[in-house]
């Protein structure tokens, strides 16, 4: 069993890197697990523990789906929470112009219908996960920080693939291990 997602690779650049080591430092007392900027991506389908022998099909799959969707382009801007302000779990960036990422993924979700793959029914909500909140003390502190960089459209991504990414469980965090690339 392999633990497998489907996902876009995103490249940090200079002002999501200086974001994201100002809101590390002024979110520093928190109990909050930070993304490594090397495993920044925007997942298109989690898939969790799937047998190997799948793998394949899947790979079939992405081979089918992707080629022809052509390359097309995305702003990460402003960061915001799930949950909510006073009880978060998650701290992310914000997508702009999500039509074509959102075709993307809904034509994988198809494809892996089709292939017979469980797949979360709930609505794609693009974003870039910047840290899994474990707790808060200071929630009025949090709402500084994420008013301030509320509106501020940090870097554009140009998507040229899909990757099949293999989750690695370490204690330091996962590793994303590449099992495939599918060129749009």
């Amino acid at each position: 069993m392999k633990r497998i997602f489907i996902a876009v690779k995103v490249e940090p650049e200079e002002e999501l890197l200086s974001m994201m080591t100002s809101i590390k430092s002024l979110l520093r007392g928190e109990n909050i697990k930070w993304v490594d900027p090397a495993n920044i991506h925007i997942t298109l389908a989690f898939l969790g523990d799937t047998e190997e022998k799948r793998i394949k099909t899947l790979n079939s799959m992405l081979n089918y789906r992707c080629p022809g969707f052509h390359e097309f382009e995305f702003f990460l801007a402003g960061i915001g929470v799930f949950k909510n302000n006073r009880d978060p779990r998650v701290i992310w960036t914000g997508i702009r112009s999500t039509d074509r990422l959102s075709e993307l993924s809904g034509i994988i979700k198809v494809g892996l219908k089709e292939t017979g793959f469980n797949i979360e029914e709930r609505p794609f909500k693009p974003h870039l996960t910047l840290g899994r909140v474990k707790s808060v003390k200071d929630t009025e502190n949090l709402k500084i920080v994420l008013e301030k960089y509320r509106e501020t459209e940090f870097q554009s991504v140009l998507v040229k693939e899909v990757i099949l990414f293999e989750s690695i469980l370490q204690q330091n965090g996962p590793i994303y291990k590449p099992l495939g690339r599918f060129a749009l």
